[in-house]
């Protein structure tokens, strides 16, 4: 594929490159959709007619096309940790359009975000294992993705049937492990697409069925889970900050695509014991730093002292 990785170890430039583009779009979608219902509320009307909503979905599409495209070109490990530029830019955006405060907490949580997705970019595999179709139907037939998967679906199915309806109002957690879990499916599926159709017009001019049915497999798989994270992320966008729900849904979403292409495209086993320990302390780094962001939404810090009383 144009713009894979090769053995050379050299870091795929452009796969990195497509990918801060994304998450900076995809920083401003949180934002843009918070800010459209917000408001449809004011006016009475719903959110769906209003263009600031509209613009905050044109930009998920964008940021998505994005992902697909850096995908293809980089390591999941490496562009799934890189949405924590999308947290810094949506923080700001957050702070500037919604007025949502970002007091010094927040800042440096922004800081540590930006640093430890350089040291997972730094210390991320350079290579892929997984290059083919043929290798990629392999591996979805194996019994680990397969348990996983089916797993995935479980917890899905009962979050969104049962728990959802009763919880998701008051508890951010349940929209944010649905958008989340999907994300399993998403990825992979986005990275797969591009193996699949490379295989999909034979040599001749024919389909090659076996190719084209997987394809419209992994079409089918990232169109529905793309669907249900956009309803679900909309649902939490009414009454939870856009800020907190961008931050905590980062880490989440970053741990469970990670795990997914780890059982799947199999890229840590090009990875040294060290490059490993680096990247799991960066991976805690990031999230550190989100859970600051988060923590910003609720404490007020000032640099000043406090007066004591005189008695």
């Amino acid at each position: 594929m144009s713009g894979s990785l090769t053995d050379s170890g050299a870091l795929p430039v452009g796969g990195i490159a497509i990918a801060v583009t994304s998450s900076f779009v995809n920083g401003s979608t949180f934002v843009l959709q918070k800010k459209g219902m917000l408001r449809s509320r004011d006016r009475g009307g719903s959110y769906l007619r209003d263009i600031v909503w509209w613009s905050g979905t044109a930009a998920m599409i964008v940021g998505q096309i994005g992902n697909f495209l850096a995908y293809n070109m980089a390591p999941a490990v490496i562009v799934t940790p890189l949405g924590a530029l999308g947290v810094l830019f949506g923080a700001v955006l957050a702070s500037w359009i919604l007025e949502e405060r970002l007091n010094i907490l927040g800042q440096l949580g922004c800081i540590l975000c930006c640093c430890g997705s350089v040291v997972l970019i730094i210390h991320s595999p350079k290579s892929e294992t997984v290059t083919s179709r043929l290798e990629l139907e392999q591996q979805l037939l194996d019994p680990v993705c397969v348990i996983f998967a089916l797993l995935v679906v479980v917890t899905l199915i009962a979050l969104i049937v049962w728990i959802a309806p009763a919880h998701g109002s008051t508890n951010i957690m349940v929209y944010v492990s649905i958008c989340s879990l999907l994300g399993s499916f998403t990825v992979p599926s986005s990275k797969g697409l591009g193996l699949a159709a490379q295989d999909v017009f034979s040599e001749d001019g024919h389909f090659n069925k076996q190719a084209l049915t997987l394809f419209l497999f992994l079409l089918s798989t990232l169109a529905v889970s793309i669907l249900i994270q956009f309803y679900f992320i909309n649902q939490a966008l009414e009454v939870f900050s856009s800020n907190v729900f961008e931050a905590i849904y980062y880490v989440t979403f970053t741990s469970t695509v990670i795990l997914s292409s780890a059982l799947l495209f199999k890229e840590w086993t090009c990875l040294t014991i060290a490059d490993c320990f680096a990247m799991m302390c960066a991976l805690s780094t990031v999230c550190v730093g989100v859970v600051l962001l988060r923590l910003s939404q609720e404490t007020s810090l000032t640099w000043k002292q406090s007066q004591k009383k005189s008695d």
